[in-house]
Parts: C-alpha cells; structure tokens; sequence
C-alpha cells in the first residue's frame, strides 16, 4: 500500500505492571498549575532525573531530548524549567515549541534523540497541564524506565560542571518536516481535490499545522479553533465540543469537518450532514478499509467500546479484544495480540503501521483514503453499524463498600445479563478518582437499557 510505513513491534513490547508510583500515571505527570506536581521546581527536577537516567542508559556524554508543547500559557514556564533540568544532567535539549503530541513521537524517532518530551495535558482546560516522553523509538516510555526516573527523584538535584553542561537550540523546521509525514501516510494515487474540510485545531497545538496536511494534499480548508491565546485551548472547541464543527460544516456546505483535540492526538469527525462520528464509528470505517484491500487479523477497543462494533467485527471474522480505558493499554494489547488498529469512542486511535501513537491527523487521513476509494460520503460509510445505545449511572460508594462481593448487586447484574442475553452487555466498574460506581448497560433497545441500569444502581446501598 502506498504511503505504507511498518514498525517491528516485538523490540517495542512493555508490558504495564502492578508497580507503585508516585509521580507517573498512565499518561505522565499531570496536574493543575501551580500545584505539585505541576510546578517549576519540580519540572525541573524532573528534567534533571530523567537527564540522568538517559545519560546512564545511553552511555552518552550528551545525549538529546526534544520538547515540543501545546498552546497552554503554563507551557513557557514549564519548558524553560525542564531545559534547565536536563542541561544541569548534561542533556542537549532541542525545541519544538507548540508541536502535536504525535509530531514528538514522530521527530524524536526521526532525529534519532534519546527521548521526547510532551508539555500537555491533552483535552483538559488551560488551567491543566502535564509532562510526558517518549522513547527514542517514537513509542510511550516503557514502565522500568519511568521507575528508574521516579527513584532519581528521590535523590538530591546536582549540577554537572560547565563543561559537562547540555545546551540548548531550537528546530526551525519541526512543523514542516511533520506535515510532511502525515502526508506520508495518505497514498500518492490519490488526493483531496474537490473536497472541503472545515478543520478544528481546539486552540491547541496543531494549530499552525493541521490545515496545511489537507490543503497540500488538495482540499479546500476552512480553519477554525487556530487562533489560541494562551488560555482558550479545547474552550467550546475541538474534539471534545463538536456542536462548534457541526455548525460550521453546515454554514460553509462542507464535505467533512475534523476537530483534534488540544495536543492533535484525538480525532472526531463530521459528515456534511452535520451529524458527528465517534471513536468507534471511526475505527469501523477503517477496519472495513483494511478488510478490503488487505487481512485484518483484529482490532483492539476498550471495556467502553460499542457492542456493535464488536459484533460486526466477529461476524466477519476478525478478532476483537477489549483493553482497559485508555490508549496506552490499547497500545499494550496491540503489542502483546501483534495488531496494527485499536482506538477508543473518545477519538484515540493508534494505526502502528502508520505511527507509533495515537494520531488525530493521521487517522482523519485514513477515512479519507476510505471516502476516495469509495467514492462514498461519511455518513455512507458509517451507515453499516448502527451503535447500541449506552445507559451510564454513577452511583456514589460509602467508604469500605465492597461492590465486587455484594450479593444484590451481583444477582441484579446476573438477571439484567440473563434478560439481555447475546444483544447487550453490563459494566460496572470503580471510578479511579472518585468514591464512585459507574453502572454502564448497553442494548440494542435504549429503553431497556435505561430500565436495567436503573435497577442495578438501586441495589447499591
């Protein structure tokens, strides 16, 4: 296939084990502004162990990292606190500025450096931010290494001599060489002429990018969300506010409408119908793209992934397995199943024989590649699965509820699964951050779904 790029995903497999951590979650460290662990002294501590730790795995006297951000206003701070960090490690520190989390993934491979590093904290509000890097394979940071960070932390923050000291400079060129890429992936038989594309870049990173990739491939683009201030990323924009994209592919009779999120690793899209796709609807349209020109041998969703595409899935005899919430443990089993597709409703979507993460420009550029090959519209592509609807209740716990061994709850959720049978499903799951229990049912009926939720979170003392 054109534009085909293939990672050898068995030197890339880590596999997340049950380990205490203190600072990292599964997407870094992340927090409000101005408040451990999203401070100054702390990035910069940060910036200093992880130096450390490269030093020491590479065997390099100044090995090199490069730090890309999103358009939060906090970014500058945090930036200049990490860059401090790593050159008092003797770590050369190469700059991006606002840059997609994906454009890190891909630059840090290309150039060869030893890590990257992403100011972000993706979807959240301005007053958010987070920091997380990548491998010099382009990949997440492997478990043992984020470890091996986390216990430099513990130690005193030291300072190599002058002439052991990293420096610093910034790349001209990142955006350029990362547009490029993205069209990379999109086959050079084929182009967007004719096509219309309102573009949202949520105030965010791909502000200055995301609408170049579909005008050079030929399209007409409508830019909206790329003026960001500082303070309005994702602000009623973007992927996770779609009313603003729908409206505006209506107003200007476009063929399409793609909105990232605030880092551009997130995608929703819009018919010209003004009618949103979600993650799984766009995973749909892909897997049918792959079953047609090539063998899918599975795909991989999450506990949240729609039944129906599931279904639709197994009955054409493709593997499907489900994944705790959240891309990187998408990732981990598409690493561990040897897959290339998986994603989430949310818009994740990793296709790891085009990127190495999750890419909300790569992804938009799969459905086209779909719409040109069919000549068909979004809404015609989508037609074929019809999603179940999801009733979702939160019920709050008292301290101590033990929800796994409580009997009414388990019996409830026994009938409700036994009146469902093979056209729906239940999940009840514990809300990480919250003293909360999230009671989700799924079912070809809506009215029955809702009537068997209810019931279950009735027997929740």
């Amino acid at each position: 296939m054109a534009g085909a790029i293939t990672f050898h995903l068995s030197r890339f497999t880590f596999h997340r084990k049950d380990m205490s951590r203190k600072y990292f979650g599964t997407d870094g460290v992340r927090g409000r502004v101005g408040e451990f662990p999203i401070t100054p002294d702390f990035a910069m501590r940060l910036g200093y162990a992880a130096g450390k730790v490269l030093v020491e795995r590479t065997g390099s006297e100044h090995p090199a990292v490069l730090i890309g951000k999103d358009t939060r206003v906090s970014g500058y701070m945090l930036e200049a606190a990490l860059e401090a960090g790593f050159a008092a490690a003797g770590v050369d520190v190469m700059l991006a500025g606002p840059m997609p989390t994906p454009a890190v993934a891909y630059l840090t491979r290309a150039l060869r450096l030893a890590a990257g590093v992403v100011i972000s904290a993706s979807h959240n509000p301005f007053e958010d931010n987070g920091i997380k890097f990548f491998s010099a394979t382009g990949f997440k940071l492997p478990d043992e290494i984020e470890l091996q960070i986390e216990a430099q932390l513990e130690l005193p923050m030291g300072c190599e001599p002058s002439e052991r000291l990293g420096k610093a400079r910034r790349i001209d060129d990142a955006a350029g060489r990362y547009i490029e890429f993205c069209k990379s992936t999109f086959p050079g038989d084929l182009d967007l002429r004719g096509l219309k594309i309102v573009v949202d870049s949520a105030h965010g990173a791909a502000y200055h990018i995301a609408g170049h990739v579909f005008h050079e491939l030929g399209a007409d683009v409508i830019n909206i969300g790329n003026r960001p201030n500082g303070f309005n990323i994702n602000e009623q924009c973007g992927a996770t506010h779609p009313a603003t994209l729908e409206q505006a592919v209506l107003e200007h009779g476009a063929d399409l409408g793609i909105a990232l999120d605030g880092d551009a690793d997130r995608l929703l899209m819009v018919g010209a119908n003004g009618v949103s796709y979600n993650g799984d609807q766009l995973l749909y349209v892909m897997a049918c793209e792959r079953m047609l020109r090539n063998h899918l041998a599975g795909v991989a969703g999450t506990l949240m992934t729609n039944l129906a595409l599931e279904n639709f899935l197994k009955a054409n005899g493709v593997a499907f397995a489900r994944a705790k919430v959240g891309d990187r443990y998408v990732m981990e089993l598409l690493q561990e199943k040897g897959w290339v597709l998986g994603g989430e409703g949310s818009g994740h979507i990793i296709c790891l024989d085009r990127h190495t993460t999750g890419d909300g420009l790569v992804s938009a550029l799969q459905i086209l590649i779909a719409m040109r090959r069919t000549e068909k519209s979004l809404a015609e592509l989508t037609a074929g699965l019809t999603l179940y609807p999801q009733k979702l209740i939160n019920v709050r716990m008292t301290n101590g509820f033990d929800w796994k061994n409580h009997t009414p709850l388990q019996q409830a959720q026994n009938d409700a699964q036994a009146q469902l049978g093979q056209r729906g499903r239940i999940l009840i799951r514990a809300s990480g951050t919250e003293p909360l229990l999230r009671v989700m049912v799924e079912a070809e009926d809506g009215v029955q779904a809702e009537t068997l939720a209810q019931k279950i979170a009735a027997t929740i003392a």
